[in-house]
């Protein structure tokens, strides 16, 4: 049975993901603080945690980078504002997604089937030990891991899939439909901006090769090296 935690300072809300989530078949805890999050996810194993931006003490932010120290569950994050930056800096910290409130349990719960599907079919597959280069950037697929001008540089998981997916197709427009498909899944439950938010994340890693990810009008985007 998968567990899943819920964070969030609301009571009213925590239950209501709970009850909806405990409907489905899954075994759930609810805190309502970022520090108890991450000080219980270091203790105990999760499939996922549904985590609050807005908490007191510790926000879902801060919450979500300490999980990611030492866990690897995806984290779908809760924003009560929808704003672009709250989206952006939630996937910078390693966020699966962000879902705004008010929101729909039932399309809530459908993200969740859908991030829990995807994770069991893409954890860990056997990857050649090559290293892709392109001007200054060294894509160590090995080691999952960017290096821009010999410097290695941090990417979040969905960063280096998403990069890795690009170069692989260099040359090739991808629309955003073939990006979500590829790097998200095909079952991924959100939006097309998802890509231009991670596409923007990821032009920042690059430094001063954020250029080699060209954007086609209309389309979407290529690897151009």
């Amino acid at each position: 049975m998968p567990r899943i935690l819920v964070v969030d300072e609301e009571s009213d809300i925590c239950r209501l993901i709970q009850r909806n989530a405990e409907h489905d078949g899954y075994d759930t805890v609810g805190v309502s603080d970022g520090a108890a999050a991450a000080a219980l996810c270091r203790r105990e194993d999760f499939d996922l945690v549904i985590m609050d931006i807005m908490m007191p003490d510790m926000d879902g932010y801060t919450a979500c980078r300490r999980i990611r120290a030492y866990k690897d569950n995806p984290v779908p994050m809760l924003s009560a504002r929808g704003e672009e930056v709250d989206k952006l800096f939630g996937f910078e910290v390693g966020a699966e997604d962000c879902v705004t409130k008010p929101f729909s349990p039932r399309g809530l719960m459908a993200r969740i089937h859908a991030i829990l599907s995807r994770s069991r079919r893409t954890a860990p597959a056997e990857e050649k030990p090559a290293i892709l280069r392109a001007a200054g950037l060294a894509l160590d697929t090995l080691g999952r891991e960017l290096f821009v001008d010999g410097v290695r540089t941090e990417l979040t998981a969905r960063e280096y899939d998403l990069l890795s997916y690009l170069v692989q197709n260099w040359g090739i427009v991808l629309t955003r439909e073939n990006i979500l498909n590829a790097v998200w899944g095909v079952d991924f439950f959100g939006e097309d901006r998802t890509v231009d938010w991670q596409i923007k994340l990821l032009r920042g890693k690059l430094g001063k090769y954020r250029d080699l990810v060209r954007t086609v009008r209309g389309v979407g985007y290529k690897f151009d090296a």
